[in-house]
């Protein structure tokens, strides 16, 4: 059992975070290697050769890592950090994303725009409704998070318009199975770098309309 009194998922890798020494799914930290000029360098996609070394997915603790030093002491080795590291890891995992939602689009299982959002929702096909963190509050109220699904409010219109190849956009919505999973799993990490809430409701939970 989790700290959370949940059932382990046995296929769901765990590592601690050398900030807060909590042991969590992988899905919920950033992946950190030393290359070999004995800087410390952001492996958003796990692949980069070396141990890893693991922080949570939030800024703060991300800056604590930072400041106290805690990467060297992990690596057991002199290790530099950027000065600009936590921006670093948030340009990083934006991209991703913005990739990861243009590749679920090109697949056929995500929309963008207001009244399509809206009838994936009433439908019941959506299962993330995602909405520009600059856009209009109520504009995003009228519609509600996914029976079952997740919102997310951490990407800038830019942004989400750049995933569906678009100057911007403020409403989107993602369907089931796919590529939708990295998706929510990759989101989840940039909402905890951008200080915003885990992607857990909209503005409107229930629907009204």
């Amino acid at each position: 059992m989790s700290r959370a009194g949940k059932a382990k998922d046995r296929d769901d890798p765990e590592r601690r975070c050398i900030v807060t020494g909590d042991v969590q799914p992988k899905a919920g930290l950033v992946r950190f290697v030393l290359g070999p000029d004995g800087m410390i360098y952001p492996d958003i996609a796990e692949k980069l050769p070396g141990r890893g070394i693991w922080v949570t997915a939030d800024r703060d603790v991300l800056e604590t890592a930072i400041k106290k030093g805690l990467f060297a002491r992990a690596a057991k080795a002199p290790a530099k950090t950027p000065e600009n590291m936590a921006d670093m890891v948030e340009s990083a995992l934006a991209s991703r994303v913005v990739e990861l939602i243009s590749l679920v689009r090109k697949s056929g299982r995500a929309v963008i725009g207001f009244e399509k959002v809206k009838g994936w929702l009433a439908d019941g096909r959506a299962k993330v409704l995602l909405q520009a963190s600059d856009g209009s509050d109520r504009g995003k109220g009228k519609l509600w998070t996914p029976e079952g699904g997740r919102w997310f409010g951490c990407l800038t219109s830019q942004e989400l318009g750049l995933a569906f190849g678009r100057d911007r956009a403020i409403h989107g919505a993602l369907a089931a199975g796919g590529l939708t999973p990295r998706v929510i799993e990759e989101i989840s990490r940039l909402a905890g770098l951008r200080r915003q809430d885990g992607g857990k409701t909209a503005m409107k939970d229930t629907k009204t309309a």
